[in-house]
């Protein structure tokens, strides 16, 4: 009985080990740099803006001055 026992067991381990597999993967993958520059045209729009209500503080102040 215990010949057996030993026996299955040997054989169980000898499959189990068979059956195993084992996947190794490995990536090289290089750092990505990406730069994206959008303060040039929002630091445009914002002069725009505030630059048209410049010139309007300016036009309302010399007509003020005027009266």
């Amino acid at each position: 009985m215990k010949k057996a026992l030993v026996v299955s067991c040997m054989v169980l381990f000898i499959f189990s080990q068979g059956c195993k597999t084992e996947h190794k993967v490995e990536l090289d993958v290089k750092p990505m740099q990406i730069t994206i520059d959008v303060n040039i045209r929002v630091d445009r729009q914002l002069e725009d803006f505030f630059g048209n209500l410049d010139e309007a503080a300016k036009s309302i102040r010399g007509k003020n001055t005027n009266q």
